[in-house]
């Protein structure tokens, strides 16, 4: 084991010079990966040697997604004491179902999950658990106001018409997980939104009042703390008042931007968010630990004992159930996700963990200022969101992010909103400073200016054509 340690450490060490010189790896072609590396599983092992120089490979053609180059996805960089929790919790290797075979990791969680619902406004009488993904919290939300509403579903199943209510802009995960819980894609009704992406309370309104009409039984509201596209939050406290008044579970899914919650600042893009049922947030998002840390709370922890718990003798042997928590965890044996967060947020504090989000927002706000004082980019997205939304000149958004990629150069999205297609960065990697984000439109503008103008150019005059 020690000497595998020491080739971790020389595969880090080789990590971290491939970040420098090559921070957008090289992409290999899917039809060439088998060809490219080595990935054959066979009959025989391999010598060390052989070994380290094949994960060096796989390491130099893999997503950097720690570089100064990475704007691509709701997550990145690298934070020390963060991962130096989760490399102790694969060391450890507990699972955490059990006080017995988890022991002080499960007071690790608890202390988490009790300070995530102080800062959400909730009681002290409130609960949550951990689980694999942003996705997993918004079904475990969804199967609690379920059995909330109707108990009998339990143990009958379902044999009503029940609907679910989420905006146009929030998650996919909204109609996937009415699939899996067996009540149906076209129970999910989708909420028109605002120019900003945010949801309508009254449209909301409008459309329960007609479900019900129609003999649907409404029981479930998804808002949103950070839409996936423009980083858009919901009105909680306007949609909290139309779900009072129908007897509706409010969840908000802060997956992307639920941190706001440990920000002075920007507290208040989620302001009412006290008066929802349950409320979700990524620590691998806005906090930076590694993937995954994905956290529910809720103000009704009876009823996610009652939505999860199942008795089973040959596992729950000692302690009581506040601390096997297995009886409150969609999972059985899972892994320490809390550890990473928790060695995170005891080195620097809450005030800490305030600091890395308002980064993130401030760095957003030098590349809208950027983009505001250079007439060839035209801003798409809105203040107070770290999701910057711009394209660049006449060239379309896909096609240069495609390229960007292909060449090594950036990595960047792009997405799409009331048929506006655009160049979506990011700025929630946590290795970014302002420099970084210069550079980011610097890069483009050169590339650009190579690569991509004079083909604009040149289409646009075929289809004038």
């Amino acid at each position: 084991m020690r000497q595998d340690l020491k080739l971790f450490s020389e595969l880090c060490d080789f990590l971290f010079e491939e970040e420098q010189k090559n921070p957008v790896a090289e992409p290999i072609p899917t039809s060439e990966l088998h060809q490219k590396l080595d990935l054959k599983l066979n009959n025989e092992g391999i010598v060390d040697q052989a070994l380290t120089s094949t994960l060096k490979s796989i390491i130099k053609s893999t997503p950097k997604t720690a570089s100064k180059s990475f704007f691509n996805q709701l997550f990145g960089g690298r934070i020390g004491k963060a991962a130096l929790g989760d490399l102790l919790a694969v060391m450890l290797n507990n699972s955490m179902y059990t006080y017995k075979v988890a022991g002080p990791q499960v007071g690790i969680e608890k202390e988490i999950i009790d300070n995530i619902c102080r800062l959400s406004g909730y009681p002290e009488n409130s609960g949550g658990t951990l689980a694999a993904g942003g996705s997993m919290t918004n079904l475990m939300a969804l199967l609690m106001a379920r059995d909330y509403k109707f108990p009998e579903i339990r143990t009958h199943g379902i044999s009503q018409k029940i609907t679910l209510y989420t905006s146009e802009a929030s998650h996919y995960s909204a109609s996937k997980n009415a699939i899996l819980t067996g009540i149906g894609r076209q129970q999910v009704r989708y909420i028109k939104t605002n120019n900003r992406g945010e949801m309508s309370a009254s449209h909301l309104e409008s459309v329960i009042k007609n479900d019900i009409k129609e003999g649907y039984k409404p029981f479930f509201v998804n808002a949103t703390a950070g839409t996936t596209v423009l980083g858009a939050f919901d009105d909680i406290k306007s949609i909290s008042d139309v779900c009072k008044t129908y007897s509706l579970w409010l969840h908000v899914d802060g997956a992307y931007c639920g941190s706001v919650i440990f920000s002075k600042t920007y507290k208040h893009l989620a302001n009412g968010l006290e008066f929802s049922d349950s409320f979700s947030l990524n620590g691998h998002k806005m906090l930076g630990t590694p993937l995954g840390c994905s956290i529910i709370v809720t103000k009704h922890k009876t009823q996610l004992h009652r939505s999860f718990s199942n008795e089973a003798d040959y596992l729950y042997q000692t302690d009581g159930d506040d601390f096997n928590l297995g009886k409150t965890s969609l999972q059985c044996g899972r892994r320490n996700d809390a550890l990473k967060l928790w060695t995170l947020w005891k080195s620097i504090g809450t005030n800490g963990l305030e600091h890395i989000v308002d980064h993130q927002f401030e760095l957003a706000q030098t590349a809208r200022d950027y983009i505001n004082n250079h007439p060839d980019y035209t801003l798409c997205s809105y203040d107070n969101s770290i999701s910057v939304c711009f394209n660049y000149k006449d060239i379309p958004a896909n096609m240069l992010c495609t390229a960007l990629y292909e060449d090594s150069q950036l990595m960047v999205g792009f997405g799409k909103f009331n048929d506006t297609e655009f160049v979506r960065m990011v700025t929630i990697n946590t290795v970014l400073e302002k420099e970084d984000i210069i550079n980011f439109f610097t890069t483009i503008e050169a590339y650009a200016s190579k690569h991509l103008l004079k083909n604009v150019s040149y289409s646009a005059t075929l289809i004038d054509k």
